[in-house]
C-alpha cells in the first residue's frame, strides 16, 4: 500500500509538473509571437525576439514550438495579444507590478482585479507604483565565465552600469534602451548569454511579517499562474523560514 502511495503521490507530482511546463511554454511562445509582430522576424535584427527566443531556450523548448512561434506572428489567422501592465498594492502596502499579454482585456483586467481583492490588496492607476521601479536591462552569464573582476571590466567595456557577481553567476544591469548594444558587445567577448531582459526592479524593499508574506507569496503564485500573465514584479522581502515554509 505504501509503495502504490508513493508511486501515485510521484505520478501527481509529474502530472503537475507537466501541466507547469505547458503553462511556461505557452508563455514563452506568446512573447516570441508578439515580439516577432512587432519587429522582424528574426533574431538577429529584433533585440525583443532574441530574449525571447534566448529564454525560451534556457527552459529547453522544442525548436519546433519556436519556430511554429515565429511563424504564427505573419499568419493572417494569428491572435492578436495586447501588452497591459497593471500596478497595485498588495497586503501591508506592497507595490507589485503586473505584466500581461491578452487577447481579451476584460477577462484578464476582472482576473487580476479579483485576485488583489481576495489577497486583501487593491488595483491602482497606471503609475501609481511604477515610480517605486526602475525599467532597467539584465544580462546573464554563468559563474564559468570569468571572475567578479574581470565580468566588471566586461561590463564598463560594453556600456553596462553594473555587474553583481555570485556563485550562480555573472548579472549585468544596463539601461533599458541599451539592452540590445549591450548585449551584443557582451556576447561577443562572452559568448551567447543564458537570460536577457527588460525588468522592473524595486528601487527599495519592504520587510513584511510571515503573515503578510505568506498572502503576498501566494498571491504572486496565483497571478503568475494566471495564463495571460507573463511577469509579476514586487517591492517586499520576506524571513528565509517562511520561503522555506512555502516551498515545500
Amino acid at each position: 500500500m505504501a509503495g502504490h502511495s508513493q508511486f501515485a503521490n510521484i505520478m501527481h507530482r509529474k502530472g503537475k509538473q507537466d501541466a507547469q511546463r505547458s503553462k511556461l511554454f505557452s508563455k514563452l511562445a506568446r512573447e516570441i509571437t508578439v515580439a516577432a509582430k512587432l519587429g522582424l522576424p528574426d533574431p538577429k535584427f529584433n533585440a525583443r525576439l532574441r530574449a525571447a527566443v534566448l529564454a525560451a531556450r534556457v527552459e529547453n523548448m522544442p525548436r519546433d514550438n519556436i519556430d511554429r512561434a515565429i511563424k504564427k506572428a505573419s499568419g493572417s489567422d494569428g491572435e492578436n495579444y495586447d501588452e497591459i501592465r497593471y500596478e497595485g498594492y498588495g497586503p501591508g502596502g506592497v507595490a507589485l507590478i503586473v505584466e500581461a499579454l491578452t487577447d481579451n482585456r476584460n477577462r484578464t483586467a476582472s482576473d487580476v482585479r479579483s485576485y488583489f481583492t481576495k489577497a486583501g490588496g487593491n488595483l491602482a492607476e497606471t503609475g501609481a507604483v511604477a515610480f517605486m521601479f526602475d525599467r532597467v536591462g539584465i544580462i546573464e552569464y554563468d559563474a564559468d565565465k570569468g571572475s567578479p573582476d574581470a565580468m566588471l571590466e566586461a561590463a564598463l567595456e560594453a556600456g553596462a552600469d553594473d555587474c553583481s557577481s555570485s556563485e550562480d553567476g555573472h548579472e549585468f544591469v544596463c539601461a533599458a534602451e541599451s539592452l540590445a548594444e549591450v548585449g551584443k558587445a557582451l556576447e561577443e567577448r562572452l559568448g551567447e548569454a543564458r537570460k536577457s531582459a527588460l525588468v522592473w526592479r524595486a528601487q527599495n524593499t519592504i520587510k513584511v511579517d510571515d503573515e503578510a508574506g505568506e498572502k503576498l507569496l501566494k498571491l504572486v503564485d496565483t497571478l503568475d499562474d494566471h495564463d495571460d500573465v507573463q511577469h509579476v514584479y514586487a517591492n517586499f522581502e520576506v524571513s528565509d523560514a517562511l520561503m522555506a515554509k512555502m516551498g515545500e
